[in-house]
């Protein structure tokens, strides 16, 4: 469960000790580390002033590029700063030019994203993802805070200022809308958050626990988690909170309740068997089936791709470590050691929580090269990232 989930490291044996003894051990084949499936795309960028050249060089290499020197590049990007970021792009093989464009209007930060986006799509046929947002919780000793910021972590700013416990934000897609939990009031609740208008509504708030919301693809229903019925089970609502509908009934804890792309299904953690797992319901109510992931132990924390194809995640094994697995199950692949995965809108890059130096914070994984940067941080324990789409 986001919010609770037990931190301690599961060891074979410890966690053997907690099945019913009828039930056989499950043998667990521990995957090695994914190898990158494709190679960054050398690219050259020459006439940028230092700033500038840094958020390009991150900004490409987040979705699989690489700063070369221009002999071994594939493309060049050349362009200035001065008053405002104009670029070229070339291909070196074919010697075409991509495109030559120039930016005005806001910071030279925000139109360097621009570039970066123009030289994604340019190349890849991809939208580029450095002018999208992302959500987040700041912990600073018993209070935590969510914040809004650049993909990257620039232009933080406090969304609340509720002075207790907050979690878990989920936007409402193609709007500056969020929903996520605050104990202010007393209570795990959930709550509905204008961040134009500033409006903040009660959203649910149930006896007992209302956590980790998940806002369905057309922003129409919220997923959630309450223990209304006394144990944490799926609920799905209307984006008003009416209609309230109760998805499964178990014994088991769920968490974590993720929309595959088409708002047909929900996939949450879960146990069966004594065995915490991966399954999926459909969001209008049927049956809960478990999503068969090979590879992997005490799976938790699932974010559905965009695209519809993956599923991330968090599996307790040696450590917390970040996978990903075909959406209909399969083979998982471990990335890197962390939590909280969280894909962006073009379903390759992942941002997700990891420690450094004792704190936690937001990194971004290009999962087809394995290249990892660390986004900017605010003061204190950085985690729970949601990026809007």
């Amino acid at each position: 469960m986001r919010l609770f989930m037990t931190r301690s490291i599961w060891t074979g044996l410890a966690l053997a000790a907690l099945l019913p003894a009828a039930q056989p051990a499950e043998t667990i084949k521990i995957t090695e580390y994914a190898e990158p499936t494709q190679k960054p795309i050398p690219i050259a960028l020459t006439g940028f002033s230092s700033e500038v050249a840094r958020v390009l060089e991150f900004d490409l290499y987040v979705v699989g590029f690489k700063v070369v020197d221009e002999v071994a590049a594939q493309f060049t990007l050349r362009g200035g700063n001065s008053p405002q970021v104009e670029g070229r792009l070339t291909d070196n093989i074919s010697k075409a030019v991509k495109f030559a464009k120039a930016y005005s209007g806001g910071s030279l930060r925000a139109q360097a994203h621009a570039l970066a986006d123009d030289v994604v799509e340019a190349v890849t046929g991809q939208k580029g993802i450095a002018r999208t947002k992302i959500a987040f919780k700041v912990a600073r000793g018993q209070s935590s805070e969510i914040y809004v910021a650049d993909y990257d972590g620039f232009g933080a700013t406090a969304v609340t200022q509720d002075g207790s416990v907050v979690a878990a934000p989920a936007w409402v897609p193609g709007q500056r809308k969020l929903y996520y939990v605050t104990y202010k009031f007393g209570n795990a609740d959930i709550v509905w958050h204008d961040l134009g208008s500033g409006t903040r509504q009660l959203f649910a708030r149930y006896t007992g626990s209302n956590i980790t919301p998940a806002v369905s693809p057309d922003g129409r229903r919220v997923a959630m988690i309450l223990s209304k019925g006394g144990s944490p089970d799926l609920y799905v609502a209307d984006a008003d909170g009416g209609n309230l509908r109760q998805l499964t009934r178990t014994r088991e804890d769920e968490s974590s309740p993720t929309w595959s792309p088409d708002g047909r299904l929900i996939c949450v953690a879960t146990r069966m068997d004594g065995r915490r797992v991966l399954a999926t319901v459909p969001a209008g109510g049927g049956t809960l089936r478990r999503l068969a992931i090979a590879g992997v132990a005490n799976p938790s924390e699932p974010d559905w791709s965009p695209d519809g194809r993956w599923i991330a995640f968090t599996a307790q094994m040696r450590n917390f470590e970040i996978c990903v697995a075909p959406a209909a199950g399969g083979e998982a692949k471990l990335y890197t050691a962390g939590e909280d995965p969280c894909w962006a809108p073009n379903s390759r890059t992942l941002m997700f929580t990891r420690r450094v130096n004792g704190r936690r914070a937001l990194s971004l994984l290009d999962v087809p090269t394995k290249q990892i940067k660390d986004a900017a941080q605010i003061s204190g324990n950085n985690s729970q990232p949601a990026w809007a789409r």
